[in-house]
């Protein structure tokens, strides 16, 4: 159940005109009032001899009774409340209590008060009714109706539980803002399928991911097509931007501009700037980096500052992580403007949806998020990868880690009853979940080709691995589909040097594996990134499928396979 408060407005017979009228694409089905504040109020959906004036007269008798003076010039109320696609058509005595429940919810009629607002409520669509009101008491008062957004959609919640209907997640006044149903339909006019104002923030979105500098930022904006103005103080300091697309225009053929704020709460100038705020780790204790050569190693890094991410939201601070949490939003902006074609429709769903879950009530510590953002800005930087080779196995060994950092924020802002964020996170979670199975399809069929022919002593001997690593999961693991590209990504893990038993115990160590849907996929790009594995196992050097070039047996492997897994292969 879905509750929206309109603009007011100043003409009543105007929007009387609208609910009982056909609509703008002819929608609008037996429009007819199912309650009112006088049972007698006249309909003229269902009585031939009412009419729009007299039903106009009567709502706005009170506000015609005050001198001219005292009548607000925007004296019309508008509420729609609408029912979820899924919940079962509602009769017209369940919409009229809805509605009687709506009004004194929100102030305009409360229970009792005989001196209340005037109101009716119009049904002309199995889904939805609308209310209107005026906005002057019959005792020549106004009514009081602060906070009547948020009181109507407690109510909401309430009639959801009272009618078994689909429980919407309750907001927290942190999301971006709607179009309005001006733009939509304007949208749908021109045959586009999202309005101006949500291709601006995605637009404005993309932009600022790893943006190092305000300059770099309105560079981007301008690459990206769009019309950018600044608002700049006599001092000569930029205080906002207003942004539009160039072929959205109004009446007079201007171009309809947004400011950052309207697009989202954090794409203001100044929420924008708290981004490149630094502290003293980030001047003291960040170790230099070596350069990113491509899209494949922006991928590894953003790897990394993933499961950096993770640790922070186990163990860090509600400003931290809410740092953390936003700035991956970042990283997935940028992942989906550089992702092969595949995988790029998903990770463009992935952002759009974890967009709502990187704002809450709970202010960013900026500056704690460097790894995270740097990730983003080196994505964007590394450009586009391919579909297939070491680009993409390192796309997938990414998104396995990024699958375990959306769901850990979708978890944190459940316990802090976050619902809207925790389901947008979940959502992002599942968009990713596909995304990933586009682009681990190719590495992991070659790796499950590989681990299929080695020989049976190299399979007991890597099983005998994980039994001994994963005692109580090993079970699960050995009996996925994705064993044998475990094994044998353990048997080239074992040709460089590695002991299977501890790299197993060490990846498993980094994070819980049992909420995994695939643990064994989980293992295998966590082994690759630790053993020093190229992601693509077509680049793997001195490997045969046999597994046993370099080692000649089981036996002799367990002689020398005991470096540990954090040191460097030898040179062969």
């Amino acid at each position: 159940m879905i509750p929206r408060i309109h603009k007011r407005g100043s003409e009543t017979i105007g929007l009387i005109r609208y609910l009982y009228g056909p609509g703008t694409h002819e929608e609008h089905i037996d429009p007819h009032m199912v309650a009112a504040f006088d049972p007698l109020t006249p309909d003229p959906g269902r009585d031939p001899e009412a009419t729009y004036g007299q039903l106009q007269r009567l709502l706005d008798q009170p506000v015609n009774a005050l001198p001219a003076g005292r009548r607000p010039k925007k004296h019309v109320w508008h509420l729609s409340v609408r029912a979820s696609p899924e919940d079962p058509i509602l009769s017209d005595d369940d919409w009229a209590a809805i509605a009687r429940r709506m009004v004194a919810a929100t102030g305009i009629a409360p229970d009792g008060d005989e001196q209340a607002c005037r109101w009716a409520a119009v049904r002309h669509a199995d889904d939805h009714i609308h209310i209107i009101a005026t906005l002057v008491r019959d005792d020549g008062r106004r009514p009081r109706l602060h906070n009547e957004a948020r009181r109507a959609q407690t109510e909401a919640r309430a009639i959801e539980a009272d009618y078994g209907l689909r429980r919407v997640t309750p907001g927290d006044g942190t999301a971006a803002k709607r179009p309005t149903s001006a733009e939509r339909h304007k949208a749908e006019r021109r045959g586009q399928q999202r309005s101006p104002r949500e291709e601006l923030r995605e637009a404005v979105r993309r932009s600022v991911a790893g943006a190092a500098s305000e300059e770099e930022f309105f560079d981007r904006l301008a690459s990206a097509g769009l019309l950018i103005r600044r608002r700049v103080a006599p001092s000569g300091d930029i205080l906002g931007y207003t942004v539009a697309l160039p072929g959205d225009r109004n009446a007079k053929g201007e171009p309809v501009f947004y400011s950052g704020s309207k697009l989202a709460p954090d794409l203001s100038l100044p929420r924008i700037r708290e981004r490149w705020a630094k502290t003293s780790d980030d001047v003291t204790q960040q170790p230099a980096l070596p350069p990113v050569t491509g899209p494949a190693s922006s991928r590894r890094r953003a790897t990394a500052a993933a499961w950096q991410a993770l640790l922070v939201i186990d163990h860090g601070n509600d400003g931290m992580v809410a740092a953390q949490i936003a700035a991956t939003g970042e990283v997935l902006d940028a992942l989906a403007q550089t992702s092969a074609a595949h995988t790029r429709n998903e990770l463009q769903a992935a952002a759009n949806a974890f967009e709502r879950a990187s704002r809450s009530h709970v202010r960013a510590a900026r500056g704690h998020d460097h790894a995270l953002r740097q990730a983003a800005r080196d994505l964007v930087h590394s450009g586009s990868a391919f579909g297939r080779g070491e680009d993409g196995a390192t796309t997938a060994m990414a998104l396995d880690m990024l699958i375990f950092l959306t769901v850990a924020a979708a978890n944190w802002h459940a316990k802090k009853q976050h619902a809207q964020q925790a389901e947008a996170a979940h959502r992002a979670a599942a968009h990713l979940r596909a995304a990933y199975q586009a682009a681990a399809s190719h590495p992991m069929a070659l790796l499950h080709q590989r681990g299929s022919r080695l020989a049976p002593a190299w399979q007991r001997h890597h099983t005998a691995a994980v039994r001994q690593a994963l005692p109580e999961l090993a079970d699960r693991i050995l009996a996925e589909p994705g064993w044998p590209a475990l094994a044998a990504t353990i048997a080239e893990a074992q040709t460089a040097g590695h002991n299977p038993t501890t790299l197993l115990t060490q990846a498993a160590a980094r994070r819980e594996l049992d909420t995994a849907e695939r643990m064994s996929d989980v293992l295998v790009w966590r082994l690759r990134r630790m053993a020093g594995l190229p992601a693509d196992p077509q680049n793997s050097q001195g490997q045969r499928t046999s597994g046993n070039r370099s080692v000649s047996s089981p036996e002799r492997a367990a002689q020398i396979g005991t470096r540990p897994a954090n040191s460097s292969p030898r040179r062969r």
